[in-house]
């Protein structure tokens, strides 16, 4: 090679000083790695969250009614606490709440059976679709309350009426939802049970119910607070069988002997039932089922 001509050998690149990165340095370089202090993961729970906003509510009740200064408007939330454990250990408020739950469990369990044959009807052949279709339109914008003149007539004063419009507020809201489901099933899954050659009632529990569980688990949640809300307001007005009523009756009885913490008292205890159910029952079902099935993350 000639002198001066250009070396254009490859050469070796520059080493570069290894670096070691221990743990105390990873919050230097924010590494997404590094573990969540204890507030933020105590602050990442549901529960917890949920629990601060029923904190702040209670102490936003407090406040106000301490302020009010009137037990007659507003007691305050120790007054109602106070109401509430005398009313549950010396009286009747829990006889009255579990005379609710027999009734709201059998009307909840019949219009849980009539919506199933409904939809099992509308599914089977085009004229049980017309049919579910017709009567949901007519009768699911129908308030239940708006029955009870007619429920006093046919069945008298007691828990049969009260079952009566239980059963309305369910019935069509679980059939609207459960037929809404099995519309919605892929066209893939209905090939797979026809391919199996399944009967009516076999392809309805193996395919249809479910691919659409979500949504019956929907219908299920709306029909639950339909009925809770109907049972509750039904024995405000006609809650007495027999001289026992129910959770509702207890309400109205303590508003006309004007003990207004003992009102709040019944409030609270419908509240508590209806997170119970919510936040328990139907979230067990709901991880055991939908969640597991890999149709819902």
């Amino acid at each position: 090679m000639a002198e001066g001509a250009l070396d254009l050998a490859p050469s070796a690149p520059p080493r570069r000083p290894e670096r070691v990165i221990t743990l105390s340095d990873l919050g230097a370089i924010g590494d997404v790695a590094r573990p969540l202090p204890l507030p933020a993961r105590i602050l990442r729970l549901t529960a917890v969250r949920r629990l601060i906003v029923v904190f702040v509510l209670a102490l936003l009740w407090q406040l106000g009614a301490v302020y009010i200064g009137n037990s007659l408007l507003l007691p305050t939330l120790t007054e109602t606490l106070a109401a509430l454990w005398e009313a549950a250990v010396d009286g009747p408020l829990m006889e009255r709440t579990l005379t609710s739950l027999q009734v709201l469990l059998m009307g909840y369990a019949i219009g849980l059976a009539l919506a199933g044959l409904f939809t099992t009807f509308a599914v089977s052949t085009r004229i049980g679709t017309d049919v579910l279709s017709t009567l949901t339109a007519m009768f699911n914008p129908l308030p239940a309350i708006a029955l009870l003149p007619l429920a006093l007539l046919w069945f008298g004063l007691g828990a049969k009426s009260l079952v009566f419009v239980i059963i309305h507020s369910v019935l069509w809201a679980v059939a609207l939802n459960t037929h809404s489901g099995f519309l919605s099933v892929s066209r893939t899954l209905r090939m797979l049970g026809q391919n199996y050659n399944l009967g009516r009632i076999r392809y309805i529990r193996k395919i249809l119910i479910p691919a659409a569980f979500p949504n019956i688990l929907t219908g299920l949640k709306i029909a639950w607070a339909f009925a809770w809300r109907t049972l509750i307001a039904a024995e405000l007005v006609f809650g007495v069988s027999s001289g026992n009523g129910g959770l509702g009756w207890f309400i109205y009885e303590r508003k006309n002997s004007l003990d207004i913490p003992a009102v709040f008292a019944g409030l609270l205890t419908v509240i508590a039932i209806g997170l119970f159910v919510e936040n328990l029952i139907f979230k067990v079902i709901e991880r055991r089922t939908v969640m597991r099935w890999g149709l819902q993350s």
